[in-house]
């Protein structure tokens, strides 16, 4: 497909056959800007819509985990992975399914602040049950910077 010049009539007669190779950029940087405006109303809506209040603490660290499943725990108790809401029956399912293909997988547990100990232990065991052993607590990090006695 050739492009030839619009401005025919006023050019020299040896440019008439001349193709015009110039791109037109404006289609794509219109299409950009659509797909930029797209990603920035989207990006908020990707994080998980469960709202936490997550303990706190200033020796938080993510954890470097090649195969990690994140256990979400509301307030009331209630786990959801995936922002998906199980059961325990349903819970110790994936768990065991997710064991099963990797064995090394973590459980990470992202647990509100008032969740009681004894539901937090119930959740731990079913993960134990299903094969996974590897159980970490996820956690905010304090505005205050470093814990005392350890270097930025």
């Amino acid at each position: 497909m050739a492009f030839h010049s619009f401005d025919s009539a006023c050019s020299a007669p040896s440019d008439q056959g001349r193709l015009m190779s110039d791109i037109n950029v404006t289609p794509l940087v219109d299409v950009m800007l659509v797909l930029l405006v797209i990603f920035i109303i989207t990006a908020p809506l990707l994080t998980s819509a469960i709202r936490l209040d997550l303990p706190q603490t200033p020796a938080a660290q993510p954890s470097q985990a090649e195969y990690k499943v994140e256990l979400v725990v509301d307030a009331e108790g209630a786990v959801y992975i995936d922002d998906q809401p199980q059961t325990t029956e349903a819970l110790l399912r994936r768990l065991q399914q997710l064991a099963k293909a990797h064995p090394d997988t973590e459980v990470q547990l992202r647990a509100d602040a008032a969740v009681p100990y004894g539901r937090m232990v119930e959740i731990i065991g079913t993960a134990q049950q299903a094969g996974l052993n590897r159980v970490g607590f996820v956690a905010d990090g304090l505005a205050g910077g470093p814990a005392p006695g350890r270097k930025p």
